[in-house]
């Protein structure tokens, strides 16, 4: 265990055990009110790009939070949608699976989407589709459902196996990154999310011998990778070949715990983007961000805190939380990001015009102070896992 990061004299005073707890109702509520009746999450209920829209990515981590504080029947919800949504799809998988094996890979455009309409179909508006990590994302929230609950994953078999083929088929092409951008690059944080759900499914008795031995060939080879060409000088880059670090790679550590949090890349990285991409405790997407003018991300300051909680340091992970707490608004929503400082102001108005105010709330958001306050322990009343295995 590393030592904990001390307290400076400028921080600010922990919120109250109350209105951390009071901040979790409202989140939990948040999530649940706007959850859709097939299961879906929108990323954002009323912002003008997300609206009507699910992300496999966001609703993976949505789940898994929900899990965490006693709402399995909500994460199962999305599980199922998500399942839907790669059954329709099995010829196109199959097709996808067969062309890579041939040495003739699939174009992009054909690949799996990132998000769908909460009716399970894809948009009709151009986007940044091609994205891996949202499903190794999928399987290790199931993972970790599975861990929590004992639940058996027997009903999301048939789609388990098809993402099974699909990512360990496909690992290695270069894809948009969690943010959508540098379509050109294989990413470490998108590497690290596939040997994430590869690993846990790996061990849920869900999959046959055969698919398992795959998975697991699989991660042994992006954990090759990783530690071979996607380290610099001892933390993780932002893409193979890169110098740069992105927030997204903090996951990695925690939740996923891909990366062992006390590991000396852990560390490095951790303190890489403390010194790099954080200010006091809000944390940007990655040092050239100009989205929004670049601005500070509530849920990416609540994965700097899981990855210090991980790594015993407690304090610094609730002066993390409370920090995040600032940046909800009157009525309890917590945004994409906020404006306070950013890092290339003159782009915060052209993107304004494009698509309105930054998204407001964000459900990410609510997750990942869920997750965190989870890990803190401090959401009232947390279930202990009694959920029915055969529960619908």
């Amino acid at each position: 265990m590393t030592a904990e990061p001390a307290r400076s004299a400028s921080d600010p005073t922990p919120a109250s055990l109350t209105a951390v707890e009071d901040l979790v109702e409202s989140s939990i509520k948040m999530i649940l009110d706007h959850q859709a009746g097939t299961g879906a999450y929108p990323a954002s209920p009323t912002f003008s790009a997300y609206a009507g829209y699910c992300w496999f990515r966001d609703g993976s981590f949505i789940a898994d939070a929900m899990s965490a504080v006693g709402h399995p029947e909500s994460a199962e919800a999305f599980f199922d949608w998500c399942a839907r949504i790669i059954e329709a799809r099995e010829g196109q998988i199959r097709d996808i699976v067969a062309l890579a094996l041939a040495g003739t890979p699939a174009p992009d455009a054909d690949m799996l989407p990132t998000r769908y309409t909460f009716a399970e179909e894809e948009g009709s508006e151009e986007w940044w589709d091609f994205q891996l990590d949202g499903y190794g994302m999928w399987l290790w929230a199931l993972g970790e459902h599975r861990r929590r609950y004992q639940t058996d994953l027997t009903r999301w078999s048939r789609a388990i196996g098809l993402i099974v083929e699909y990512l360990c088929s496909s690992w290695r092409r270069p894809c948009f990154d969690w943010w959508e951008e540098f379509a050109e690059h294989t990413h470490v944080s998108t590497l690290g999310s596939i040997a994430a759900g590869l690993s846990s499914i790996a061990t849920a008795d869900v999959l046959p011998e055969e698919l398992v031995s795959t998975a697991r060939q699989s991660v042994e080879e992006i954990m090759g990778l990783i530690g071979s060409e996607g380290v610099h000088a001892g933390h993780l880059t932002k893409w193979i070949g890169s110098e740069e670090v992105d927030a997204s790679l903090l996951a990695l550590i925690a939740p996923m715990s891909v990366i062992e949090a006390g590991s000396t890349v852990a560390v490095a990285t951790v303190r890489e983007i403390e010194n790099r991409i954080t200010d006091g405790n809000g944390v940007y997407r990655y040092a050239a961000d100009t989205y929004y003018g670049g601005g500070q991300w509530p849920l990416l300051s609540c994965f700097l805190g899981l990855a210090h909680a991980s790594a015993g340091h407690h304090g610094r992970a609730r002066e993390i939380l409370d920090w995040a707490a600032t940046t909800a608004g009157a009525d309890g929503s917590l945004p994409e990001q906020v404006d306070w400082r950013l890092l290339a102001p003159e782009h915060f108005a052209p993107w304004v015009e494009r698509w309105g105010k930054p998204a407001d709330p964000l459900l990410w958001s609510h997750a990942m102070f869920l997750r965190l306050a989870a890990e803190l322990r401090l959401v009232r009343q947390l279930t202990t896992p009694s959920h029915s295995e055969d529960a619908e």
